[in-house]
């Protein structure tokens, strides 16, 4: 796939727009996620269609948008629709867990063009973290015979709480040597875009909200359980991200005041006794008491376990498996039960890494919120499963990104 409209770094400036009504024309798009008539952008804009259709023009004029088709008939001549095309340009979207990075290049209406996951350690510092991460977009690049002066914006999720008026992560427990690193700076040399960074649970419920299971929902918690544990919120349709950038980190509640001590320094959060290092340290001491004969005999052919042993033992009716997933289940369930107090969400999204090792995980938190909630705030709350699966993090980072550069500041 080949691109023909380039952008040299001067016209790749954020914002991509001219005005507010072109920003809220091509975020109405954009989250549309389907070409739509003028007649509808005046309608949900509150705009004149003179006004809409001149702005339109403009945008058509700048590639941003294209007419795709024409609308059902409504008794006179068919309207066009609008879409933003393939043509208009890239965007670069990073997902940097504790243990991974993902990578996809996607358009800028967030449609996923090429993507590519590798596994990473993010304690081995921002420059070869981040240095790999170049040479993936580059790779990619390559892969669909594009060129780096297409990427009009570079949108990244990071396992740790990200200042909003400065981009950088701050203090982030499992992260050394990262905090206050001026990731931006990285790709500034060789991209003429601007860099969108922020926490990779906020970045996930971005996606799921924009395309995924809470597409359209009001107010979503959507909680991310892997080497951590952490929630994006969205209320209003908007994401919450409080005063300094790190609403919804629930995983640093303390549970048990006597617990073990966690990443961040206190003892007894949530994260330090139901993610999953947790988890495989009880099932480690359990493998080797002798308590869990499967997980004993994973244990002796690998030398060590995962996440994913836990949920394999756990689908052979492993009585000790299933008492540490049933255990965190239950401290996240109770957890989430006083957001659910708090926020009363319309919709509860569980994905992450660990949330793919089983059922019976999803089935104690799910008891431990209803039990613990009020009636009220429960009565019609559905608590699922994330639709996007692995994708959640790159489409929130590309929705991110591409919402960053069509809209103006201010």
């Amino acid at each position: 796939m080949s691109y023909t409209r380039l952008r040299t770094e001067e016209e790749a400036r954020y914002p991509l727009v001219g005005n507010g009504v072109q920003a809220r024309i091509m975020t109405f798009v954009h989250q549309e996620r389907r070409p739509v008539s003028r007649a509808k952008l005046a309608e949900r804009l509150g705009s004149s269609r003179g006004r809409i259709s001149t702005e339109v023009g403009r945008l058509v004029e700048n590639g941003l948008l294209e007419e795709e088709g024409l609308a059902e008939s409504e008794g006179g001549r068919r309207s066009a629709l609008l879409g933003i095309p393939r043509s208009a340009g890239l965007v670069a979207a990073v997902d940097i867990g504790a243990t991974h990075v993902d990578v996809a290049l996607t358009t800028l209406g967030s449609e996923i063009l090429t993507h590519k996951h590798e596994l990473m350690d993010v304690r081995d510092g921002p420059q070869p973290v981040l240095g790999r991460v170049k040479a993936m977009i580059s790779d990619l690049l390559e892969e669909i015979a594009a060129e780096r002066g297409e990427v009009l914006a570079i949108g990244i999720g990071v396992p740790g709480p990200v200042e909003q008026a400065s981009g950088r992560l701050t203090v982030p427990p499992i992260m050394p040597g990262w905090d206050r690193f001026p990731i931006s700076n990285v790709f500034a040399g060789e991209y003429g875009a601007p860099v969108f960074v922020d926490n990779d649970v906020n970045v996930m419920v971005l996606g799921e909200h924009w395309g995924g299971v809470a597409k359209g929902v009001a107010d979503v918690i959507f909680v991310k359980i892997g080497t951590g544990i952490g929630s994006g919120i969205i209320i209003g349709e908007r994401l919450h991200r409080g005063i300094q950038g790190c609403a919804g980190d629930f995983g640093h509640i303390c549970v048990d005041p006597d617990g073990p001590i966690c990443s961040c320094g206190n003892s007894g959060c949530l994260e330090a006794m139901a993610a999953a290092p947790a988890m495989v340290l009880q099932a480690e001491r359990c493998a080797r008491e002798g308590e869990s004969p499967a997980m004993m005999a994973i244990l002796k052919e690998k030398g060590e376990l995962s996440a994913e042993d836990v949920g394999e033992a756990a689908r052979r009716r492993d009585y000790c498996a299933l008492s540490i997933i049933r255990s965190s289940g239950r401290l996240i369930g109770q957890t989430l039960a006083a957001a659910v107090n708090v926020l009363n969400p319309s919709m509860i999204v569980i994905g992450g890494g660990v949330s793919h090792i089983g059922n019976a995980l999803l089935a104690e938190i799910r008891s431990s919120i209803y039990q613990r909630s009020l009636p009220l705030a429960t009565r019609n709350l559905p608590i699922v499963m994330s639709e996007l699966d692995d994708v959640a993090g790159v489409i929130g980072a590309s929705v991110m990104a591409a919402e960053g550069v069509l809209n103006i500041p201010g």
